[in-house]
């Protein structure tokens, strides 16, 4: 069982940038073999795909939505995962969920196995 912790969440202003972090509850964890994603959902819509990372070979991946403003990124050595959020909108205010599974179909499908509690991200304009 993997337990995924979030963190960064807050309230920015449009135009900003803001990096959440993922870890795992128990920092021995190994993230080894996963796929790591990012999702959000705001009120009244469905859970969105935002990003997603191979952990053994750090590729990234992104839906057309985001591409060229979100970025994810993986830190073996402090075994986490990252999403950096630049140029900010009012509609990515929204939870933002962590999430692991060893498939990528998974993550891109919105399935994964394992998901955080989730952080709030607050864009006003």
């Amino acid at each position: 069982q993997v337990q995924l912790v979030e963190s960064g969440g807050g309230l920015v202003q449009a135009g900003g940038s803001l990096t959440l972090s993922c870890a795992a509850s128990e920092r021995t964890f190994a993230f080894f073999n996963y796929n790591m994603g990012w999702f959000r959902q705001a009120p009244g819509t469905e859970r969105e795909f935002v990003a997603g990372i191979s952990w053994n070979i750090g590729l990234p991946y992104y839906p057309d939505s985001v591409k060229g403003r979100f970025i994810i990124s993986r830190d073996k050595a402090k075994n986490t995962v990252s999403l950096q959020m630049n140029s900010l909108k009012p509609e990515d205010t929204a939870t933002y969920y962590c999430a692991a599974d060893f498939s990528r179909t998974a993550v891109v499908n919105k399935r994964p196995a394992f998901w955080g509690q989730g952080t709030q991200v607050t864009v006003s304009s």
